[in-house]
């Protein structure tokens, strides 16, 4: 095991930066910080979309360079981890609680996995520190602090990642978030801190890598969510909307009611769901065009 001290500036180099830093970190593992580390968090009640996202994202990160943080709770903490390891991709798992124990005790063989397989565990908690609940928002710091970006994958109103996308926010991290039906529980988070401008919204893996300087490897690069696939993304009332606007450029609201013959009232969160999805861009005077 390894002692990080503040006071001796050996934490994580971006750790170190933040005021809020923990005094002591404890280390098992390795932690590479020559390699681009990336937090991915969501809720634990991760879903089949949420799933799928991950699976996408890693497969096109692996050759990239990266190491994948998380913090080693069930859902999509667990999906980050387990799929890292099965594409050759270092992560790193930051707990709540002191290394005599391991919460949930059902993730204690994916924790010897990720040291078996050149990853790190670190905590800022001695040994009898139990998983108490106000230490998973103090782990949740960590978590934001140590990566030059956080990507939320799916979260509820109010969920444990938020707390995690407000320090990532105070340190002037990038933010991401993925973007879901504003009927889905667990997207209703994301979609939230894309509307308070507290996370950019990913539409495609290939903008994503750009926006985070990463290099694209030789291969080509689909986008997450394929234009060809827009019917299967979107319902008839959305498709409906989306195709008035591909055919009327910078059109407006009350016109675009006008055509649709449906009420601006109505018309408005369809226009927010598309928006989130990334097909159309809204613009001053209410207007909107197709990207």
């Amino acid at each position: 095991m390894k002692i990080h001290l503040r006071h001796r500036k050996d934490l994580p180099k971006l750790l170190q930066e933040c005021d809020d830093a923990p005094a002591i970190l404890y280390q098992k593992g390795v932690f590479n910080e020559e390699i681009f580390p990336v937090s991915i968090v969501g809720t634990r009640n991760i879903t089949a979309y949420g799933k799928h996202f991950v699976e996408e994202l890693l497969e096109e990160l692996k050759t990239l360079g990266i190491q994948t943080v998380s913090g080693l709770a069930l859902g999509v903490d667990s999906e980050v981890h387990q799929k890292s390891l099965e594409k050759n991709i270092p992560t790193t798992a930051v707990l709540a609680h002191g290394f005599h124990t391991l919460y949930p005790s059902k993730n204690k063989i994916l924790s010897e996995k990720i040291l078996e397989n050149g990853g790190a565990l670190f905590t800022e908690f001695n040994t009898s520190q139990k998983p108490d609940r106000e230490n998973f928002i103090q782990r949740n710091r960590i978590v934001a602090a140590i990566s030059p970006v956080t990507i939320v994958v799916e979260t509820a109103f109010g969920g444990g990642s938020i707390s995690t996308v407000t320090f990532a926010n105070s340190y002037n991290r990038d933010v991401y978030a993925l973007p879901g039906k504003i009927t889905d529980k667990y997207s209703q988070g994301c979609n939230q801190i894309i509307a308070q401008h507290k996370a950019a919204t990913i539409s495609t893996v290939k903008d994503l890598i750009k926006d985070l300087g990463l290099n694209e490897p030789k291969e080509k690069i689909g986008e997450l969510f394929p234009k060809s696939e827009i019917r299967l993304q979107m319902t008839d009332e959305q498709l409906q909307i989306y195709n008035i606007i591909k055919n009327h450029p910078q059109i407006t609201l009350d016109e675009l009611s006008e055509i649709a013959d449906v009420a601006t009232y109505k018309i408005l969160p369809l226009l927010l769901e598309i928006e989130i999805l990334g097909y159309i861009k809204s613009f001053s005077g209410r207007q909107f065009q197709v990207l």
